[in-house]
């Protein structure tokens, strides 16, 4: 027992210690982007590459990638200037019809934003919002509902019938969809849907580029998930526009400000930073959480109160969606840099042909097959970094080992709107596959204990308290059982309230929970939300994390290797009424042990409570209490 109560107490401090780095220096930043133009032209902003990813059409809605492309098209900033790259994982022409309904669609919604000054520049969003009622808002509505119902109809049907194909152009990009193709194996299709240099909206002004991308796949070939998506595009980009800043965005996350590139400008032209600038993180925000967010999808901590603390330091993790890096970052280290195997995708390389040229799809299938990257320093020394299922914690961690730095900008008005999970099980889902990947990075040769702290000292701490968020099982099981063995076994192991360890004891168990309390309703959190988060912390505890160690250890084993599950966004309605009523959902058949655990660590507060009330007759009390 005694050892038990020693590792978890072990286990604890440690992940109070790393904690600190979060406290140490919180920064809290603010932007001037009306001041921009005093700086430099407009004429003169840097190009910006935007990077949407999405892997499966029924779990990843191709109506959510519209939504997102089109928010981030109609950026208040030059059109001709940005590019957008949809990576379709799943290989899927259900996601490139929806590109092309889009494209067209884009040509009408892009001057309709700038005519009317709209703020959501996501369709969706907007016309669930208090809209304008004009004829011309109905008109734009109209067309927006008529491509959505060609696009959700042609996903319940599973292909592209005949019906919706309009050109001969269409007709060829389909019939790339052959017998035999299938998501695991096929070649690289590219399909560019609007090119900036000819295509323009029905206002005669340029649209950006869009263009669609499903790499080479081969069941012979490994593909490293997401990370390996990403430096597809940042090649596939390189030769079609090569611009030197590039945004990542998940296909569920849209923009919700269309200023925010002005914002990460502010930074780009510091010269205080800019020489060491990696990436501007903004934060994850979330629409349709219920009231008092009862499975804590949230994630105020990871998302917005830890990054201001790393801010004071070398800055924010990277945290796989809503970044904006400066393409130069993620070709070696500030002051070495590493070549790539050809020019053309180095980030100093000026493209200078169309990019539907002849001299530029080529090369731009070539950098896309699945064998390309065999004997190169992609995935460890370039692009987004391989060896985790958290391709974002990873490839931010090495990064700042390098020497590089980030900023974390939080407007006040969010600059990206996301999904979250709404039901018990996606989200126990994901934290497991967090959990898997954040191990394989504790337990590497760059493990944050040994080579990030001696690169970068105390924000190396903040690094392993995210890498060890596993280990939490250890103190959550021994203090959830323990007590009450010990309790129904006659043993006292807290100090009674005539002792004065009772004053220590107390005064850490009520600090602890109050400085918990007010970090989070300072960072605009409320009670319930606060309570639930705890609750939901409880559980993870002994499901996610349990079960990310187990399917981590059998990996490590060579037993099983873990697998890149998908997060559903697809929305049940009456899954999401049942949601917004606060109903727990734990699972339609069963009871998750989660869950059970979470109500054995309550009953051990009790006892605790029990003990102290009883003071020297502690050890002759019958518990009677939920055991």
């Amino acid at each position: 027992m005694s050892v038990s109560l020693l590792l978890a107490d072990v286990v604890l401090a440690f992940m109070w210690a790393t904690t600190q780095s979060f406290r140490m220096g919180p920064v809290h930043r603010r932007e001037h982007p009306e001041k921009l133009e005093k700086v430099t032209k407009r004429s003169e902003f840097p190009c910006l590459d935007v990077f949407i990813c999405t892997a499966d059409p029924y779990k990843e809605p191709p109506i959510g990638v519209v939504n997102s492309a089109l928010s981030v098209m109609a950026y208040d900033y030059p059109t001709e200037k940005v590019s957008v790259y949809v990576s379709d994982d799943g290989g899927s022409a259900l996601t490139l019809f929806a590109l092309m309904e889009a494209a067209k669609f884009a040509s009408h919604w892009l001057p309709f934003c700038r005519k009317n000054d709209v703020m959501e520049r996501n369709p969706h969003a907007y016309f669930a919002s208090n809209h304008s009622r004009s004829s011309e808002t109905q008109n734009i509505k109209m067309m927006y509902e008529s491509m959505k119902f060609r696009i959700e109809h042609v996903v319940e049907k599973g292909e592209v019938s005949d019906e919706y194909i309009t050109s001969d152009q269409e007709r060829e990009a389909f019939d790339k969809w052959k017998n035999g193709f299938t998501r695991q194996n096929h070649p690289t299709i590219i399909q560019v849907l609007l090119e900036s240099s000819k295509d323009k909206d029905i206002t005669g002004n340029y649209l950006p580029n869009l263009i669609y991308v499903t790499r080479e796949k081969s069941k012979t070939s490994h593909h490293y998930f997401k990370a390996g998506a990403l430096n597809v595009l940042l090649r596939v980009s390189a030769t079609m526009s090569n611009a030197p800043m590039v945004l990542t965005l998940d296909c569920d996350m849209y923009s919700n400000d269309p200023q925010t590139p002005l914002r990460v400008l502010c930074y780009v032209f510091d010269p205080k930073i800019r020489s060491k600038l990696a990436f501007v993180q903004f934060p994850q925000r979330f629409r349709g959480l219920n009231k008092n967010d009862i499975y804590a999808s949230e994630f105020k901590r990871l998302f917005e109160i830890n990054p201001l603390g790393l801010d004071g330091l070398r800055g924010p993790n990277y945290v796989g969606t809503g970044a904006f890096f400066c393409r130069r970052s993620l070709f070696g280290d500030p002051s070495t840099f590493v070549s790539p195997e050809i020019p053309e995708l180095s980030p100093n390389h000026a493209v200078k042909e169309p990019i539907n040229s002849l001299s530029i799809l080529p090369l731009a299938h070539h950098v896309a097959a699945c064998n390309y990257e065999n004997q190169t320093n992609w995935g460890s020394k370039m692009g987004f970094r391989y060896g985790s299922l958290v391709e974002d914690y990873y490839t931010g961690y090495r990064l700042h080992c390098e020497g590089w730095r980030s900023v974390f900008c939080h407007p006040k008005r969010p600059a990206f709107y996301g999904d979250a999970p709404t039901n018990l099980l996606d989200m126990l889902n994901q934290n497991k596959r967090w959990a898997i990947g954040l191990l394989e990075v504790a337990f590497s040769k760059y493990s944050p204990v040994t080579f990030g702290i001696r690169s970068m000292g105390l924000m190396g701490l903040g690094y392993a308290h995210l890498a060890f968020w596993a280990s939490y099982p250890i103190p959550i099981t021994v203090y959830g059982f323990l007590p009450q063995l010990a309790l129904l076994n006659g043993i006292s192991i807290f100090p009674k309230i005539s002792e004065p360890w009772f004053f220590l004891y107390s005064f850490l168990f009520v600090g602890a929970y109050v400085q918990d309390f007010l970090d989070f309703v300072l960072e605009g959190g409320t009670f319930g939300k606060w309570w639930n988060d705890q609750r939901i912390w409880n559980i993870k505890g002994l499901s996610s994390y349990l079960f990310g160690v187990t399917e981590y250890l059998l990996k490590s084993l060579g037993i099983s290797a873990a697998g890149f599950n998908v997060t559903s966004k697809v929305v049940d309605d009456e899954l999401s009424k049942r949601y917004d009523q606060e109903i727990f959902e734990l699972f339609a058949g069963w009871r998750h042990a989660g869950a059970i655990f979470a109500d054995v660590l309550v009953s051990w507060r009790w006892c605790w409570i029990v003990e102290l009330c009883n003071g020297d007759n502690a050890a002759s009390t019958e518990w009677t209490g939920p055991v």
